[in-house]
C-alpha cells in the first residue's frame, strides 16, 4: 500500500489489525472479470482495538452502532479494475469514516437575539411586497 493511511494528528490504521477480503466485482468489465478477485472488503474490529485513544474509540463506537457487527466496521470498494487501487480506496474510505465517527462533537450553539434593526427591516419590506400584491389586483372587489 501507499504508505500509512492517517485517520487524524499521529494516528494510522494499523496494517496488522486490517482485515482484507477479495471477491468478483459484478458489472461489466469483459473476460478479465471471470477471472479476477477485485472487489476488496476490509474488515477493522473497531471493539478490540487498541491503537485508538479510548475517548475516540467510544465515539467511534457510539456513532457506528448501526454499521457495526460483533465491534467490526466493514467497508467495501470495487469501483476500479484493479484490485490494488481498490484496496487503496477501501483504506482511505475506512481513514475517513474513523476520522469522521471519532471526531469530538461540535461546539453547542449558542442562541442569541435577533437584532431589533433587522426584525424592523423584515417587517418593513414585507410590508412593501404586500403593497407592490395589492397594488397588482383591481380595487373594486375589497
Amino acid at each position: 500500500m501507499s504508505g500509512p493511511h492517517v485517520i487524524r494528528g499521529s494516528v494510522c490504521l494499523p496494517e496488522a489489525e486490517l482485515q482484507w477480503r477479495f471477491s468478483r466485482s459484478s458489472g461489466p468489465g469483459g473476460q478479465h472479470v471471470n477471472t479476477s478477485d477485485s472487489q476488496v472488503e476490509l474488515r477493522f474490529d473497531l471493539a478490540r482495538t487498541e491503537s485508538l485513544p479510548p475517548v475516540w474509540k467510544e465515539r467511534a463506537l457510539t456513532r457506528l452502532a448501526g454499521r457495526l457487527v460483533d465491534g467490526v466496521v466493514s467497508v467495501r470498494a470495487s469501483e476500479h479494475r484493479s484490485q490494488w487501487r481498490n484496496r487503496e480506496s477501501a483504506a482511505v474510505k475506512l481513514a475517513a469514516l474513523l476520522a469522521e465517527a471519532s471526531a469530538p462533537p461540535p461546539r453547542p450553539r449558542r442562541a442569541t437575539k435577533v437584532p431589533r434593526g433587522i426584525n424592523e427591516r423584515r417587517l418593513r419590506e414585507k410590508k412593501q411586497r404586500a403593497e407592490t400584491k395589492r397594488g397588482r389586483s383591481p380595487k373594486d372587489w375589497h
